[in-house]
């Protein structure tokens, strides 16, 4: 019965790192093919997989893979921004390309349509009525559209709504 236990934890435990292991094998696969800048991305991905898992002493899961992903992209893009704004073409398009390989785990994001609808949905459920609910949207969208919708689009879109 024990040994039933432990193989059912085994595969459960491989399942929620399914994520991790999928950009791993796509370092190598990188690797194999020498493309030298999907490899380069993906790589820094996984040492800030690994930076994570050795600072707080954990593994990650699925959840958490997204979650470094999207702190990842968040600073190419304002790096890339930068580098546009220096003139920089050959580091934005850089970043860009990063950025796109990094989008591919990532889960789809909401069109605008379908995010102003969840968020109308969200000012009706916490009965905002002006600018001064703004907290209790925010707060409650930011948990509803975790992951499928950017916090600054979340903002404005809640913003336009609620004026």
């Amino acid at each position: 019965m024990t040994h039933v236990i432990i193989c059912y934890l085994l595969i459960l435990k491989r399942k929620r790192i399914i994520l991790k292991e999928r950009i791993q094998n796509e370092v190598k696969e990188a690797m194999k093919a020498k493309d030298n800048a999907r490899r380069d991305a993906l790589r820094l991905l996984t040492s800030a997989f690994k930076q994570i898992e050795v600072d707080e002493r954990i593994e990650l899961d699925d959840e958490a893979v997204v979650k470094i992903i999207q702190k990842q992209v968040k600073q190419r893009l304002d790096a890339a921004e930068q580098f546009k704004d220096a003139g920089r073409d050959d580091l934005y398009d850089k970043e860009m390309a990063e950025i796109a390989f990094y989008e591919i785990y990532l889960p789809k994001q909401l069109d605008d349509a379908e995010l102003e609808s969840r968020i109308k949905a969200i000012i009706a459920k916490v009965g905002a009525a002006s600018m001064k609910d703004i907290g209790k949207v925010m707060g409650t969208a930011s948990k509803e559209l975790n992951g499928i919708a950017d916090g600054k689009r979340i903002n404005a879109y809640a913003k336009v709504l609620l004026s």
